[in-house]
C-alpha cells in the first residue's frame, strides 16, 4: 500500500462527501466509472451504469428538504496496485420531504476503486442497512456501536 494512493482516495471520498451534501449530481458522478455497479440499501437489487446510478442519487437527494447531513465514521482504506477499497459507516440525516420529520439512519458502505489514467474512480459501491433476523425488519441503531438486543 502506498501512502500517496491512500491519501488520494481519502481526498476523493471527501470530495464525494461534499458533493453528497451539496446535492451536486454532476460533481458526484465524476467520481464513478461508466461501468459502475451499485448495490444500494433501496430497491432494486442493483444499479448499473452511470445513468441508473445518477437517477438513484437524484431520488435520494429529492427525498430531503434542504441539505443532507452525511457523517462518515471509521473509514478504512486498503490499496493494492491499481485496485483499492474503502469501508465505512455513515450517519445519514436530514429533514425528510415525505414525513417532514428530522430522521437519521446508520448505513454501512464499501467502495471499490480502480486507478485510471484520470486518477482513482469508483467501480463498485455497496450500501446496506442491518436487519433483525428474527423479524426481518431493519435494525436502526441510535449509535454506531449499539448492539442488537
Amino acid at each position: 500500500m502506498t501512502t500517496s494512493s491512500e491519501a488520494e482516495i481519502r481526498a476523493l471520498l471527501e470530495r464525494r462527501h461534499t458533493a453528497h451534501q451539496a446535492k451536486d449530481l454532476d460533481l458526484l458522478m465524476s467520481f464513478y466509472t461508466p461501468g459502475i455497479v451499485c448495490y444500494d440499501a433501496v430497491a432494486p437489487l442493483r444499479f448499473t451504469g452511470t445513468e441508473e446510478v445518477r437517477r438513484n442519487f437524484a431520488r435520494w437527494f429529492d427525498g430531503y428538504e434542504g441539505p443532507i447531513s452525511l457523517q462518515t465514521h471509521d473509514l478504512i482504506v486498503r490499496v493494492d496496485g491499481d485496485l483499492a477499497f474503502a469501508f465505512m459507516l455513515h450517519l445519514d440525516s436530514g429533514q425528510r420531504k415525505d414525513t417532514g420529520l428530522q430522521a437519521a439512519v446508520w448505513v454501512r458502505e464499501t467502495v471499490c476503486l480502480l486507478r485510471t489514467e484520470g486518477g482513482w474512480k469508483i467501480i463498485h459501491e455497496h450500501v446496506s442497512i442491518p436487519f433483525d433476523l428474527t423479524t426481518f425488519r431493519p435494525w436502526l441503531p441510535a449509535e454506531k456501536d449499539d448492539r442488537p438486543v
